[in-house]
């Protein structure tokens, strides 16, 4: 079936393509018939048997071969890669004429001819020499002294790495540790603190004390009181806490602001500011004082026992406070300050003073504090200074004399 199927395409397209004017013939009839029939007789298998048609050979003409293109007159010898020549025309009359071989044609036979590659002669563009002989002269000027100036640069290098000191590998250098200045005795001292205060006000001499105590035990914490000769550098205004015969007694002693529970009502409502330097309370009044305790202990105003400000005679203490009494406790870097005069002191006077501070810092050393000496890991240094002034270091010897002489002189 699949036979007669190409059977019949092929006789179909050769009747309509080369044979139009056999359409219509009685062959073509007849063809037309027989297959109409032999459709009839495939839908009715009943039918007469299959007769085979008769099939002409058919014979197509010589395609007749195009010109040859005249070849081009080349003025080299050696043939173009880049056009392959155009096969030959094919004669219609005569035998087919072989054509020359192509690249393409060589690639896909075997054991064909070798065709030489095709070598073209180097040619290189010459550079264009637009550059003058002045402007070589000044490139050439410039490049010789930019290779002096290197060389220089490089000398110079080469001199400071020669200076610098060539230390071996594993040589550790120490760092150079700050010179500790002199030490000075304490009646140079009070003079170069007297030369260097040169403010227009008088100035107060401090006294700062470093200690070998550690802050963080408070039971070797140094506090106390001490009444200097030649009185404090400051006025102090006091206030008291008392009621009744001691309130009068504190009036009498010169106290600037006296109360009691009404006192305390006031600075707890904020109505009285307590603008003092310094507070004393009688036994009595210090239950009451709760209300105030963090207000007093902020200014750093609490009445204490240690230090004389919780007492029940008032007017001995207030006599002690105006006759040049002060106090001193050691802060958080184990550190006591104190002013000890006024610039405008005399020399002896000053002497006398820092003497009886250094001998109340001996009383205050803690009993857990054991040393063969009195201030062998308990003063380390000692410095004075006025307000704006440096600090001048003071020896500790110098010291030591100055506090025997004034235990000699007031104490028995």
């Amino acid at each position: 079936m699949a036979s007669l199927k190409l059977l019949l395409s092929q006789s179909r397209r050769h009747l309509f393509t080369n044979h139009p004017s056999h359409f219509h013939s009685p062959l073509s009839h007849s063809f037309f018939s027989q297959t109409r029939s032999f459709s009839s007789s495939e839908s009715n298998p009943s039918t007469t048997p299959f007769e085979p048609i008769p099939i002409q050979p058919v014979s197509y003409p010589v395609k007749p071969q195009d010109p040859p293109p005249p070849e081009p007159q080349s003025s080299s010898d050696a043939p173009s890669l880049s056009q392959p020549p155009l096969p030959p025309p094919r004669s219609a009359d005569g035998p087919e004429q072989p054509r020359a071989w192509t690249r393409e044609d060589i690639r896909y036979v075997k054991n064909a001819p070798l065709i030489t590659p095709v070598s073209y002669p180097v040619r290189v563009a010459p550079l264009p020499d637009d550059k003058g002989p002045a402007e070589n002269e000044e490139m050439e000027k410039e490049r010789k002294r930019i290779e002096a100036d290197d060389q220089l640069r490089k000398k110079m290098l080469k001199a400071t790495e020669d200076e610098k000191l060539k230390v071996p590998f594993p040589l550790l250098i120490k760092p150079k540790q700050k010179e500790k200045p002199p030490l000075f005795d304490l009646s140079e001292a009070i003079r170069q603190v007297k030369a260097n205060a040169k403010a227009k006000f008088d100035e107060t001499v401090e006294a700062h004390i470093r200690l070998g105590i550690d802050s963080k035990r408070t039971e070797l914490a140094v506090r106390g009181t001490v009444i200097l000769p030649h009185g404090a550098p400051k006025a102090v205004s006091v206030a008291v806490f008392a009621e009744g015969a001691e309130a009068e007694e504190a009036k009498a002693a010169g106290a600037d602001i006296v109360g009691g529970k009404e006192l305390i009502e006031e600075i707890a409502s904020g109505s009285n500011k307590l603008k003092v330097d310094k507070c004393f309370s009688t036994p009595g009044m210090a239950p009451h004082l709760g209300k105030i305790a963090q207000y007093l202990r902020k200014r750093r105003l609490m009445p204490d026992k240690k230090l004389g400000t919780l007492t029940s005679d008032i007017a001995g203490q207030l006599k002690e406070l105006r006759q040049g009494r002060i106090e001193f406790k050691m802060e958080s870097k184990s550190i006591l300050h104190a002013g000890v005069g006024k610039v405008s002191y005399k020399e002896e006077s000053l002497r006398e003073n820092i003497g009886a501070f250094m001998n109340a810092v001996l009383q205050a050393k803690p009993a857990g504090l054991k040393k063969t000496s009195k201030y062998a890991g308990y003063v380390l240094s000692v410095h004075i200074c006025s307000t704006i002034g440096p600090g001048i270091p003071v020896s500790i010897q110098s010291l030591s004399k100055a506090a025997d002489n004034y235990k000699k002189a007031h104490m028995v």
